[in-house]
């Protein structure tokens, strides 16, 4: 907890327990409302997991609530947290959309980026991009349903 090089708050947790990690993704998206996708880093295979900026705020706020029992550093670096505010002209990134089977289907069948992108309502990267992760094996092929 605390803040990343280029001054935006953060708190992430570091584990090698699919339980612990679930929890925290679990916890954190019913409190800031992100989502997370539980994933092992190549390296060491143990989980990294970030929130940075508002979501790490409301996140610290929630964890190290006043007069809660916890380190007196990790309490003061969540008290500290709560300062930060977004400087101007600094956009917020939209929500991400996940993909969804049909929509997988959808882009498989039509094998056309522009096509795909029209009809789903989605930029043509994305549809580039996720067309060639599901030729390369990147992500599971969507089941026939």
């Amino acid at each position: 907890m605390g803040y990343t090089s280029q001054g935006y708050p953060f708190v992430s947790l570091t584990t090698q327990s699919t339980a612990i990690g679930a929890y925290l993704c679990f916890y954190a998206g019913k409190v800031t409302g992100a989502e997370r996708t539980l994933k092992r880093n190549a390296r060491d295979r143990i989980y990294n997991i970030p929130y940075t900026k508002e979501n790490a705020q409301e996140l610290a706020a929630h964890l190290y609530y006043k007069d809660c029992l916890s380190l007196a550093r990790k309490q003061t670096a969540a008290d500290s947290l709560g300062a930060w505010v977004r400087p101007e002209g600094m956009k917020v990134a939209p929500d991400r959309r996940r993909w969804n089977g049909w929509e997988d289907r959808v882009l498989l069948r039509l094998n056309n980026d522009a096509a795909a992108a029209k009809e789903l309502g989605r930029t043509e990267k994305s549809c580039c991009i996720r067309l060639w992760r599901l030729r390369t094996g990147q992500v599971p092929m969507p089941s026939d349903q």
